[in-house]
């Protein structure tokens, strides 16, 4: 029943990656996310942009490679993986024609998708109006109504505000001091301790606000001031590094929702 239906997502961060976990697993195969020249995912085990500078990735059993072109895209798919592209102005929408598309770029407003590009276009997060702009908006915001599909209106505003994990918000997040190079100390899974540097932005150093283990971290990249750089998890589970998110998870649900929802009312093949 799935076999034939084409999915692009925009976006291929730790967002983006849940939901095309999700459907992958949920039989939607023929999967292209498109990425920038330069992804700059926080959460870099768990998101499939990596395969921008790795060639390929794998996430919780699912494949991602990079792919340079429609022809290549397809072979991927042969070879039951995700395709990568670095394709920030989304050309590949035009010459797929995908079935559905899904901007989870997680950018808190529309750059630029509308409900013509595909039979259904879902978006993430806030800055779309359904139906006006697309056909469903999937709410990001933590709380309630995390994950619910949004038929006619709007997600929730961005709050500003990180989720509460065991009880800290602001303060699990690493931010940028000053625009410059970023330079590393710690990685992924290393446990620090409150005012450890993990990472210097030039010779500005970032430390840690509380003690933890470092969840995300960003590549060693140019930055500019505030950009956030990383992620702190007081629970201390180096597991969940390599894990997707419950918020991840709960959005995905929301966008294979509003995928199966639509692909059950399509006429019979």
């Amino acid at each position: 029943m799935f076999e034939a239906i084409t999915i692009v997502i925009k976006g291929a961060g730790e967002m983006a990656s849940g939901i095309a976990h999700r459907l992958f697993k949920s039989g939607l195969t023929n999967i292209c996310m498109t990425e920038i020249e330069r992804p700059a995912a926080v959460r870099r085990s768990v998101a499939f942009c990596e395969a921008v500078y790795l060639a390929s990735v794998e996430i919780e059993g699912v494949r991602a490679s990079l792919v340079r072109d429609l022809p290549h895209l397809k072979d991927a798919w042969r070879q039951r993986r995700l395709g990568v592209l670095v394709d920030p102005e989304w050309r590949i929408v035009a010459d797929l024609r995908p079935d559905i598309v899904i901007d989870a770029i997680m950018a808190k407003r529309n750059l630029g998708t509308n409900r013509e590009e595909a039979p259904l276009v879902v978006a993430v997060g806030p800055g779309f109006l359904a139906p006006r702009d697309v056909h469903a908006v999937v709410e990001s915001n933590r709380g309630h109504n995390l994950g619910r599909v949004i038929l006619s209106g709007a997600a929730e505003p961005h709050t500003g505000v990180p989720g509460s994990v065991a009880g800290y918000t602001t303060e699990r997040v690493l931010r940028s001091p000053r625009q410059g190079a970023v330079r590393h100390l710690k990685s992924i899974g290393d446990a620090v301790k409150k005012g450890d540097v993990v990472l210097y932005v030039d010779d500005a150093p970032v430390p840690a606000s509380i003690d933890g283990i470092v969840r995300g971290l960003i590549r060693e990249i140019p930055v500019s001031k505030g950009r956030k750089l990383g992620d702190i998890d007081p629970r201390g589970n180096v597991a969940l590094c390599y894990t997707i998110s419950d918020k991840a998870r709960a959005i995905a649900g929301g966008v294979l929702e509003a995928v199966v929802g639509w692909i059950s009312r399509q006429p019979r093949r």
